[in-house]
């Protein structure tokens, strides 16, 4: 499994026979400057998206187009992108399980809130969510933007994910304490990689808090374009 950084919240997924690309976006990403836009979201095979707010979602329809993977999430979300003209996927919801390939995607809550601005006001995009991720002998949870909740503590016992990728950087989501703490509280990874931060003054720009919160774990702080191989 090949996990590539796209900055802020946006990930590439390489496993098995499948690209997912999670909440692309490339467009005004600060951390995305000066990089390979064309290389990050290239042979992409799904798109998955979070929520609707617009540092997930600005992207989605014209990465769609681009690349001609199909976006999948929840079904309002998902509903208003097929729309706006992207490639249809799956519109479905916690609890559900989709099958690429190879892979299997589950989605599980969040706690965060969803929407998207439309002629000047915030319209609902359903609830927001994550995702579990099993590919190559690997089980992933992706957090999605979320602060601690109870939710976390039957998604660690039933899928018992070894990789979590996990939004940190406060403010707008849990921070490194708060990220480790559910971490450990509620999960038994082997590897932790934060995420939804350094893009912004406001967020944290270091996950040592996250590190050593978390003793004995493997963090990794991940480099935009830079493949992490677990």
């Amino acid at each position: 499994m090949n996990i590539i950084w796209l900055g802020h919240g946006s990930f590439r997924i390489e496993t098995g026979d499948q690209v997912l690309l999670i909440d692309p976006w490339i467009n005004g990403n600060p951390m995305m400057e000066g990089q390979d836009t064309a290389a990050a979201i290239a042979g992409a095979t799904q798109i998955l998206v979070t929520h609707g707010h617009f540092d997930h979602t600005q992207d989605i329809v014209e990465v769609s187009d681009r690349t001609g993977a199909p976006v999948s999430s929840i079904y309002e979300l998902a509903q208003y992108l097929f729309s706006k003209g992207a490639k249809e996927g799956h519109a479905f919801n916690k609890g559900g399980q989709v099958r690429f390939g190879d892979v299997t995607v589950d989605m599980v809550p969040a706690s965060h809130s969803s929407s998207i601005v439309e002629d000047g006001r915030g319209v609902y995009m359903g609830a927001e969510i994550g995702y579990v991720i099993r590919g190559n002998g690997k089980t992933l949870y992706f957090s999605g933007d979320t602060t601690v909740m109870a939710d976390m503590g039957w998604i660690g016992d039933y899928y018992k994910p070894d990789i979590g990728i996990l939004s940190a950087g406060g403010y707008y989501t849990m921070d490194m304490k708060l990220a480790a703490y559910a971490a450990k509280t509620y999960f038994n990874f082997k590897t932790v990689i934060p995420c939804h931060y350094r893009t912004f003054p406001a967020l944290e720009q270091s996950a040592e808090k996250l590190a050593s919160g978390l003793p004995g774990l493997d963090v990794i702080e991940p480099q935009v374009m830079e493949p992490i191989r677990l």
